[in-house]
């Protein structure tokens, strides 16, 4: 079975998600939809995925997939920077970025983390 690294890129409108090996891409709504759609086109078998933090945006997409039981890699945005333009990728696109997020995860193997949802609520809220 192949162990598959996503990187997703979060907007206010959209999670970019990009899938390798294979290079697959794909958008979904940063909506209540899009996570539940995120979810089943990742699959059961991911061996991490991969993305940075963007305020309030990624909160949603965070706890839904934690839910599923899904492991993440919540990679600081300058360190994610950094990476890409070590790589030569100096565009800044939303697609480009999950591409770079998938890239840095597997390349650098990232270990991945199953939190408890209740890990991803800010501090007021447990």
């Amino acid at each position: 079975m192949t162990q598959h690294t996503i990187g997703i890129d979060i907007s206010k409108d959209g999670l970019d998600a990009h899938c390798l090996p294979g290079g697959e891409e794909r958008r979904f709504g940063n909506d209540k939809a899009g996570p539940k759609a995120l979810i089943a086109w990742i699959g059961k078998d991911p061996a991490r995925i991969v993305y940075e933090p963007t305020g309030p945006y990624h909160r949603t997409m965070e706890r839904a997939l934690a839910a599923a039981g899904l492991d993440l890699v919540k990679v600081n945005p300058r360190q994610a920077r950094r990476f890409a333009e070590a790589t030569g990728r100096l565009a800044k696109t939303d697609r480009l970025d999950a591409a770079v997020l998938a890239r840095m995860g597997a390349l650098l193997d990232l270990q991945a983390r199953n939190e408890p949802v209740t890990a991803f609520l800010p501090r007021h809220k447990r």
